[in-house]
């Protein structure tokens, strides 16, 4: 299992809490949590918590020289030790009881399973999403348009894909908790490093997908996300403020990747469309802009190279 800290000691220190009534069984639960430079004092108390616990014998902090994000912190932890399978789990996600066996079981169960994720809660119990399709330009319209008779008539272009409450297949899941098996690992390799964060899980189930292994969401699992607490882009974004420069370069990095550079130009395009279709409506009902301020001029910010960046090193 691999847990990444980014100045989150508290939280990091309650997901391991989470953690200790299944430690024990048949299978051997082993946790390896990776300090992305924090550069305050979160990973001494990390390690002290776990000296003082008597955790030592599931727990090793990994302390990286840099915060190179959240493929290489995961990278770095999928390196340091080698596992069947591998657990990535946010320091702000908490495994609810049985959650872990539950998905061990699933990858026991569905062999061409390769990536499978649990059902995602809030901490006030309602349903978190986790299961999406993949973005597409034509999901950028959609997003930007944010009009319903439209949404109806593209409905298979839309990203967000309803909750269920059995086994389902989504393109790609959130990373917030899933479980890799090794082989998939062994096929595609590690995670792409030129993302800082976001769109990295998307990248990775595109990936394994195109290899020929499925992606699988696991509603009997349950883990709780205290969403945003590793990061201040999900609360930006909902507050439709403007997200990091790192958020922008990930989105035309996957577009760019899977899409080519004409593809990610015109999912812009597509994305100015979809605005010219929202901005009237929210101009004369006098409605709340839906989507965040610059997002304009930072679509377009690495559209002329958006491959460019490997392994940047970021402060976000």
């Amino acid at each position: 299992m691999v847990v990444i800290n980014y100045r989150t000691a508290d939280q990091t220190i309650m997901c391991l809490e989470a953690l200790v009534p299944q430690v024990s069984g048949d299978r051997q639960l082993h946790v390896v949590v990776v300090d992305n430079a924090s550069g305050d004092d979160s990973p001494d108390r990390i390690e002290r918590t776990v000296t003082e616990r008597g955790w030592c014998q599931w727990v090793d902090i990994v302390r990286c020289p840099r915060n190179a994000g959240f493929s290489a912190g995961n990278n770095v932890g999928i390196r340091h030790a080698r596992a069947d399978a591998y657990l990535l789990l946010n320091s702000d996600a908490f495994v609810q009881e049985g959650a872990i066996g539950s998905l061990l079981t699933a990858l026991d169960v569905h062999a061409q399973a390769g990536l499978i994720s649990p059902r995602l809660r809030l901490p006030d119990g309602s349903l978190h999403h986790s299961c999406y399709r993949f973005w597409s330009p034509m999901s950028e319209l959609l997003r930007a348009a944010r009009t319903g008779p439209l949404a109806r008539l593209l409905e298979r272009y839309t990203y967000l894909l309803p909750h269920e409450d059995v086994p389902s297949g989504p393109d790609w899941t959130s990373f917030a908790c899933v479980l890799v098996r090794r082989e998939v690992i062994d096929e595609i390799g590690l995670m792409d490093e030129g993302y800082f964060m976001y769109f990295e899980d998307q990248d990775y189930c595109r990936r394994a997908r195109m290899a020929g292994w499925e992606v699988l969401n696991w509603p009997e699992a349950v883990v709780v996300h205290a969403q945003g607490g590793s990061g201040p882009v999900r609360s930006l974004l909902k507050q439709r403020k403007r997200p990091p420069r790192y958020y922008y370069a990930s989105r035309s990095r996957y577009f760019a990747k899977f899409y080519g550079t004409a593809g990610l130009w015109l999912s812009n395009l597509m994305w100015i469309v979809g605005r010219g279709i929202s901005w009237p409506r929210e101009f004369v009902g006098h409605k709340q802009v839906h989507l965040c301020r610059c997002e304009f001029c930072d679509n377009w910010t690495n559209a002329w190279r958006p491959l460019k960046a490997t392994h940047l090193v970021v402060d976000p």
